[in-house]
């Protein structure tokens, strides 16, 4: 494997969705070797793991080698269903890829002031940080015990000067924690699958690339420590949209491809995402603590 994978898509089709990309080789049964897919089940909830464990099968689906977990979810607009068994689902994941010890650093990545980018920082607006919390104060809050966590949002390169890469090798070389949890928007190619799948991962990311901006990656090569990924797909590029309800010639769709299009109900698929990822990853940080004691903590 290169020190550094890169993977630049051409505009049809696209996803971030590892469990996308492998559809058409599961369908067909023809897996490369390197890339396997199972199945498990949490209670009702299935969870699908695409593993890629050689560099020809990363180059095939265009994703770097790791683990990518997907759980379905119902839709993440309507406030009316509680997803709580999906949300423990989601947190024994994440759990299961991050260090047994050590403090964490959590990463909103995106843009808050755009919408459909605005799913990592609204996510660590409800991280429960307890890195600041120590002596009499952590014993009389009863909150000692619990692991060290802390929380940024660094924002987009357009707002600070700054690459995101930059601010968070920074704050690791500081900090020093044990693993880094990134959270962004992801683009799919199916429209069924926006805010209504969790992509979970141990192979890192690159900031941005939900919005076509990918810059550089955050990863255990780059920042020495593991980097747990995790995304919903809030867009669909027009190129792959188009194609997906007409007969137009790829070759033609390259005028749509720069189009980025979202639910109508954007607004809210990214308040109860945020909502539901910051469940997930707190509770998988302090699973001692019930989802109602964290809502409480974090309120």
């Amino acid at each position: 494997m290169p020190d550094h994978f890169s993977y630049k898509p051409s505009f049809f089709p696209r996803s971030d969705l590892a469990l996308e990309l492998a559809a058409p080789l599961i369908e067909s049964k023809q897996l490369p070797e390197g890339l396997s897919v199972r199945r498990q089940n949490y209670g009702c909830v299935e969870i699908t793991c695409v593993t890629i464990s050689t560099h020809q099968a990363a180059q095939r689906l265009g994703k770097p080698c790791g683990k990518y977990l997907t759980i379905e979810t119902p839709p993440l607009w309507n406030s009316l269903l509680d997803p709580q068994q999906e949300i423990n689902a989601a947190a024994d994941c994440i759990r299961k890829l991050l260090p047994s010890d050590g403090s964490i650093l959590v990463v909103g990545l995106g843009n808050n002031q755009i919408t459909p980018d605005a799913l990592g920082p609204q996510v660590v607006d409800r991280i429960l940080a307890t890195r600041h919390l120590t002596g009499d104060l952590a014993r009389k809050t009863g909150l000692d015990a619990l692991r060290k966590t802390s929380a940024i949002s660094p924002g987009v390169m357009g707002q600070t000067g700054i690459e995101t890469g930059e601010i968070v090798r920074a704050l690791v070389n500081f900090i020093q924690p044990a693993a880094v949890i990134a959270i962004d928007a992801l683009a799919a190619q199916e429209y069924s699958r926006l805010g209504r799948t969790i992509q979970i991962s141990d192979s890192g990311i690159s900031p941005g690339s939900g919005v076509q901006n990918s810059r550089k990656e955050l990863s255990v090569k780059t920042l020495g420590i593991p980097v747990i990924s995790i995304g919903v797909p809030t867009v669909i590029d027009g190129a792959t949209l188009t194609a997906a309800f007409s007969n137009v010639p790829k070759e033609k769709l390259s005028a749509a491809a720069s189009a980025m299009v979202t639910p109508r109900e954007v607004d809210r698929m990214i308040g109860h995402a945020a909502k539901f990822i910051s469940l997930a990853v707190n509770k998988s940080l302090y699973p001692d603590l019930s989802l109602e004691e964290i809502s409480f903590l974090c309120a």
